[in-house]
C-alpha cells in the first residue's frame, strides 16, 4: 500500500486535552508505613495527552493540524501550549481561570506503571461558548474534524459541532466516552473500544451478534461507519458496504495508552486525503501496532508508518 503525502491534509481536532506526566524510578523496598513499594524517582517526562495527543499524532504524519480546547491558567496549561507550538500545531487553548489543567501523573517502576494520579476540573460554560465560536470560524479551513471526548467536560456542545461540520460538508470522527451515544448522532464515524461499546449495546455472544448490535447502533445514530477497536483481536469496521476486519499487528506490546488517539489521527489524515475505508483502517491498525511498542502517549512518524506498512501489506 502506497502511503499518501499528508502535507495537504487539514485536520481540526477538538476535545479534552491533558498533560501526561511520567515519574520513572527504582523500586528496591516496601514502605514501612504501608504495604506499598517505595519508588526513588530518577527522571521525569511530560507528553501531551487526550485531544492534544491526537493532534500531535496527525502532525507527526505531516498533516496541517489545528487544535481547540480549554486549559487552566497554570503551568501545565502553559506547558501544553509550548508543546503544541513546538509540534507545529495551530492550537487555540482557551484559558479558564477557574479550573486546573487536566494532568495524569503516572509513577513507573521496573518498567511497570505502579500508580496513576489524576487532577481535573470541568471547564466553565462561558469558556466553552468562546471555544464554540472559534470552532465555527475555523471550520472552513479544514477537511476533517476529529472530536476527542475524554469525559472531562470540554465537549458540552458536541451535537452542535457535529451539525455545523456536516452542514459544511466535513467528515467528522468521534472518539466517544460514556454510555449515551445519542450526542454523537450524525457523525461520519465513531471509534469505541471493545469495553466502551459493551457499555452501550451490551455483551455480544459471537461475531454475528456483534454485527447485529453494531449495525443497529450505526443506523440509530445515522453514522456512515462504526469502528470497534478490539485490542488483541484487532479492529472491525461496520459500514453500509459491509464489514472490514483487521487482525492485530503482531508485535511486543509495551504500553497501550494513547493507541486510540493514534487510530483517530491516522484515520483522519487518511480520509482527508481521500482514502477509502479499507485503506484507512489498514493504515490506522498498523500505526496502532507501532505505537503500542512505545512507552506512554507516543506518535508514529510518516516514515515509521510507511516502513511498517511495507512489512504488513493490505
Amino acid at each position: 500500500m502506497q502511503l499518501p503525502d499528508f502535507s495537504a491534509a487539514r485536520l481540526l481536532v477538538v476535545g479534552d486535552v491533558m498533560l501526561d506526566r511520567y515519574w520513572f524510578g527504582e523500586v528496591s523496598r516496601i514502605s514501612p508505613e504501608a504495604p506499598v513499594p517505595v519508588v526513588k524517582v530518577e527522571r521525569s517526562e511530560e507528553r501531551p495527552g487526550g485531544a492534544a495527543n491526537v493532534a500531535r499524532n496527525a502532525a507527526a504524519l505531516g498533516a496541517r493540524v489545528g487544535l481547540l480546547s480549554v486549559v487552566g491558567d497554570d503551568e501545565p496549561g502553559q506547558t501544553l501550549g509550548r508543546m503544541m507550538r513546538e509540534g507545529g500545531i495551530d492550537a487555540g487553548l482557551h484559558i479558564d481561570r477557574e479550573i486546573s489543567t487536566t494532568v495524569k501523573l503516572r509513577v513507573i517502576g521496573r518498567q511497570q506503571q505502579l500508580l496513576r494520579i489524576d487532577f481535573e476540573t470541568a471547564p466553565s460554560h462561558e469558556t466553552l461558548r468562546a471555544k464554540l465560536a472559534e470552532y465555527t470560524r475555523r471550520l472552513p479551513d479544514c477537511d476533517v474534524v476529529a472530536l476527542s471526548d475524554y469525559g472531562k467536560g470540554g465537549l458540552v456542545h458536541i451535537e452542535e459541532m457535529i451539525r455545523l461540520a456536516r452542514a459544511a460538508g466535513k467528515k467528522v470522527l468521534v472518539d466517544p466516552k460514556g454510555d449515551d451515544y445519542s450526542r454523537y448522532a450524525g457523525a461520519t464515524l465513531i471509534t469505541p473500544n471493545r469495553g466502551e461499546l459493551r457499555e452501550v449495546v451490551g455483551r455480544w455472544k459471537d461475531e454475528d451478534d456483534l454485527r447485529r448490535r453494531a449495525e443497529a447502533l450505526r443506523a440509530e445514530l445515522g453514522l456512515e461507519a462504526l469502528l470497534v477497536t478490539r485490542s488483541e483481536e484487532g479492529m472491525t469496521l461496520f459500514h453500509a458496504g459491509g464489514v472490514i476486519h483487521q487482525g492485530a499487528v503482531a508485535r511486543e506490546v509495551y504500553d497501550v495508552s494513547g493507541a486510540g488517539d493514534t487510530v483517530v489521527a491516522t484515520l483522519s489524515v487518511m480520509l482527508a486525503q481521500g482514502a477509502g475505508w479499507a485503506e484507512a483502517i489498514h493504515a490506522a491498525n498498523v500505526a496502532a501496532g507501532v505505537v503500542v511498542g512505545k512507552l506512554g502517549t507516543a506518535t508514529v512518524s510518516r516514515a515509521e508508518l510507511a516502513g511498517a506498512l511495507e512489512a504488513a501489506p493490505i
